[in-house]
């Protein structure tokens, strides 16, 4: 399943929508949106991914690069993921440099 990314700004928070599957076939175009939003001197990165259905571990390393590429200071929220997915950030560790939030 093809993945749809879009990139917005709302105020100091640049905000990623992601809806499909995130897995090493879709990977490179959120990477590619990552990198625009690394250049935005946002405070907060927020990914909503209440419409991915599915991460694979190409998913794992896309969050990996998200929180290589911004600014240390800068804040990645990942909103609305399901219950698998967030599931799989935990076990992965991530959710200890990156923030799940339900809303």
């Amino acid at each position: 399943m093809p993945l749809s990314v879009s990139l917005s700004i709302k105020g100091d928070t640049t905000v990623i929508e992601l809806a499909g599957e995130l897995d090493a076939e879709t990977a490179p175009d959120f990477h590619q949106t990552i990198e625009k939003a690394a250049g935005h001197g946002s405070t907060t990165v927020e990914i909503r991914m209440a419409d991915v259905g599915y991460m694979a571990s190409a998913g794992l390393r896309s969050l990996v690069f998200a929180r290589q590429k911004v600014a240390d200071n800068v804040t990645i929220k990942v909103v609305g993921a399901i219950e698998p997915v967030c599931r799989t950030i935990r076990t992965a560790g991530l959710d200890r440099s990156i923030v799940l939030s339900d809303e």
